[in-house]
């Protein structure tokens, strides 16, 4: 007669597994990893859309003059207005006025990192943060360079701008930017 061997002993792993099974939980679990993984997605792709109208926006505004001070297309930008016009009307968020204060109050970011949208600042008055634009893609920025010139676009790979690069930043929510604008405040 052969003998009888007994079961394998189950292990407090596979109890709760089968448990989790015939409750149906693990399905559930596998339903929320999904809608979760699909939030994400989602919210990838609306920040995505956002930079991409931002960046179309301002390229409505090619040819605006340089106003020093001006923050409207009907009187003309200086290098922070237009970024803060840009930001207000396609985003909806408020950015402080200087070029300066815009660095401080948003996020830095290898220049590697660069997506379209993200702000890219330069020395250009001998002092940091001095100059302002939008990265729209491919090593190229948006600005309002100077008086007597007009919102264009140029390469950052230029030897003026290169020469002159001081640093890339990210602009965050809208809730994230007021924590960081609070947290900057003496």
């Amino acid at each position: 007669m052969i003998g009888a061997h007994a079961a394998p002993p189950t292990s407090a792993e596979d109890d709760v597994g089968r448990f989790l099974a015939d409750k149906g939980l693990l399905q559930r679990l596998d339903q929320v990893r999904q809608n979760v993984a699909g939030q994400v997605a989602g919210k990838a792709g609306a920040v995505a859309d956002r930079a991409s109208e931002l960046v179309f926006n301002a390229m409505g505004f090619l040819g605006v003059p340089y106003l020093r001070g001006g923050n409207s297309a009907d009187t003309g930008f200086d290098c922070s207005g237009f970024v803060k016009a840009m930001y207000e009307q396609t985003v909806g968020l408020i950015l402080p006025r200087r070029a300066n204060e815009q660095a401080a109050a948003t996020q830095q970011i290898d220049k590697n990192d660069l997506k379209p949208g993200d702000l890219v600042f330069f020395n250009t008055l001998r002092q940091a943060f001095s100059h302002v634009g939008i990265y729209v893609g491919d090593g190229k920025f948006i600005h309002s360079p100077k008086p007597g010139a007009q919102v264009r676009v140029e390469d950052m790979g230029s030897s003026y701008w290169a020469r002159r690069f001081d640093g890339a930043r990210r602009v965050l929510s809208g809730e994230a930017l007021a924590q960081q604008q609070q947290a900057a405040r003496p």
